[in-house]
């Protein structure tokens, strides 16, 4: 084991942590802190797609499909029309979903290209 370093004397930059703070004086008012963001911002301002309400779609759409074709199709006496929706829904709602989430980052990126920069300015609404 070795012996405990002494900790570095504290920089004026960076106060003693062992040393209580002294408690203001009755009337006196802390400092002004300097604002932290300019009043004044850049931004980019750009019209995105929602990812999870396009996969929704595409699911349900695949449903749609599959409920078509389970409930058109010739009857087989082996299999019930509902086993048939079954499997055409796997079938057909999970492509739906991932061709949805490929339209959506295609959407996405173009959102991204057309995107604008603007100022914002930040107001105190204390009302």
């Amino acid at each position: 084991m070795t012996p405990e370093q002494p900790a570095p004397p504290p920089s004026p930059d960076q106060p003693d942590p062992r040393r209580e703070d002294p408690v203001p004086a009755e009337g006196a008012r802390p400092a002004e802190a300097a604002p932290a963001t300019p009043p004044v911002r850049e931004v980019t301002v750009r019209r995105a797609p929602k990812f999870v309400p396009f996969m929704m779609l595409g699911a349900v759409l695949g449903f749609l499909v599959a409920l078509v074709l389970a409930y058109t199709g010739p009857v087989d006496p082996t299999l019930t029309r509902e086993s048939v929706l079954g499997f055409f829904t796997v079938a057909f709602a999970l492509p739906g979903v991932l061709l949805a989430a490929l339209l959506v980052l295609v959407i996405d990126r173009r959102s991204v290209r057309r995107a604008e920069r603007a100022r914002a300015e930040r107001t105190d609404d204390s009302a």
